[in-house]
């Protein structure tokens, strides 16, 4: 009980230094250098390789003995690397430190999905469903916390001090996921059993081989594959949604830097919403239904962001609903996601699987962030049905009878 209360509060501030870090390296990049290019250039460059490093640091943990030590390594490389950038903006050429922040975002999924596939190894079966709600909300809590953090310690202390504080929460991590038990630690095998084989070290081909068998388990698994692809797309539909954030700010505050309250309310309301299926795990007995249904909560609230923008009132009070009721949608959705992967994912396999979720959302929201940046500004209302025709897209992928073929 306490080692999962652990995991949980490591998660938490392990992901809550990955979401202050990418604020942070922005404002620092600007501080330091006085260049938005550069600063911008640093962002992109820490998330653009997630997409790559997800599937073979998943391969790797699925195929280690002791999977928390590699987390735990893991960790400690990202956290130096941002320290590394620090250290390197304007002492060294541009290109340099943008290389960095590209190597260290191959670990960038080992903060999220690496600690939730670990989840089954300190729980047991029973108590998955309320782990995965409570694993769930320490993303919210991380999405809400992290950029608000970020600006506040760049307000108070500067902001190089920022990226130093999320490397400090990153780092609090290491210790919890060091101590994580091993595969073969979670189910000792009795004393008369002969000792298992030390794990051969990966080679080349071995990883190509498993992350074959990843990818084609996931393809393979109609569940599995259909939730992956309705998260994905819905991701692009979250990133329009952060994309148009600056001018629903100014919208509904008279100021595009209040876009961030916005989607704090999301946040809070995501929170909100995966505290009370902690609270109530039998809501999620049928991930495979709350997945298609969370995801129409968030077309509905996109287009009731759309008559928000259309009535121009003045008054924010549309706008903030249907930021919140977008909360509600995305905290049972992601929650209902990890209940689905817990359940499908070969256990082989299932550090990859996580992994590559995360990194294929990544991908996904980042895709939909850049795409809509300069739409937003010629048309808010287009880009806001655009994101709404994703999430209705993203339920129909799930398949409205999904729920009759799970196992």
């Amino acid at each position: 009980m306490e080692k999962r209360y652990a995991v949980g509060v490591a998660g938490a501030a392990a992901r809550t230094g990955d979401e202050m870090s990418g604020p942070a390296l922005l404002l620092a990049g600007l501080a330091v250098t006085g260049s938005a290019s550069t600063a911008t250039a640093l962002l992109a460059g820490i998330t653009v390789s997630a997409a790559l490093g997800g599937p073979v640091f998943g391969v790797l943990l699925d195929r280690s003995a002791r999977p928390g030590r590699l987390l735990a390594v893991a960790l400690s490389t990202y956290g130096s690397a941002l320290v590394v950038i620090l250290l390197s903006l304007g002492r060294v050429p541009v290109v340099a430190t943008v290389l960095i922040a590209v190597c260290a975002g191959l670990l960038g999924p080992a903060l999220s999905g690496g600690w939730t596939a670990q989840l089954s190894c300190v729980v047991r079966p029973e108590e998955l469903p309320r782990a995965t709600a409570l694993d769930a909300m320490t993303f919210n809590f991380a999405s809400l916390t992290g950029p608000a953090l970020a600006g506040i310690v760049a307000g108070l202390a500067g902001a190089p001090t920022g990226v130093l504080v999320s490397v400090a929460l990153i780092g609090a991590a290491v210790p919890v996921a060091w101590r994580l038990p091993g595969v073969r630690a979670g189910r000792p095998a009795p004393t008369s059993a002969p000792a298992l084989p030390p794990t051969p070290a990966p080679t080349p081909a071995s990883v190509v081989v498993d992350l074959r068998a990843g990818f084609r388990a996931i393809a393979r698994t109609p569940s599995l594959a259909r939730a992956t692809v309705a998260s994905v797309i819905s991701c692009v539909g979250q990133g329009i949604l952060v994309a148009c954030s600056p001018l629903l700010g100014e919208r509904a505050f008279g100021s595009a830097n209040h876009g961030v309250v916005l989607l704090s309310g999301v946040a809070a309301s995501a929170l909100l919403a995966n505290a009370v299926l902690a609270r109530y795990p039998r809501l999620m007995r049928r991930p495979d239904a709350v997945l298609p249904y969370s995801t129409i909560v968030l077309a509905v609230a996109l287009l009731l962001a759309v008559l928000a923008v259309l009535a121009a009132t003045g008054r924010p009070v549309l706008l903030v609903a249907a930021m919140l009721i977008a909360g509600l949608g995305e905290g049972p959705q992601l929650a209902a996601l990890f209940a689905i992967r817990h359940r499908e994912a070969p256990k082989r396999l299932r550090g990859q699987i996580f992994t590559t979720g995360a990194s294929l959302k990544i991908t996904g929201f980042a895709l939909g962030a850049a795409l809509t940046a300069s739409l937003a500004a010629r048309s808010l209302t287009t880009a806001l049905l655009i994101a709404a025709a994703t999430q209705v897209l993203a339920a129909l992928s799930c398949g409205w009878g999904s729920g009759r073929g799970s196992r």
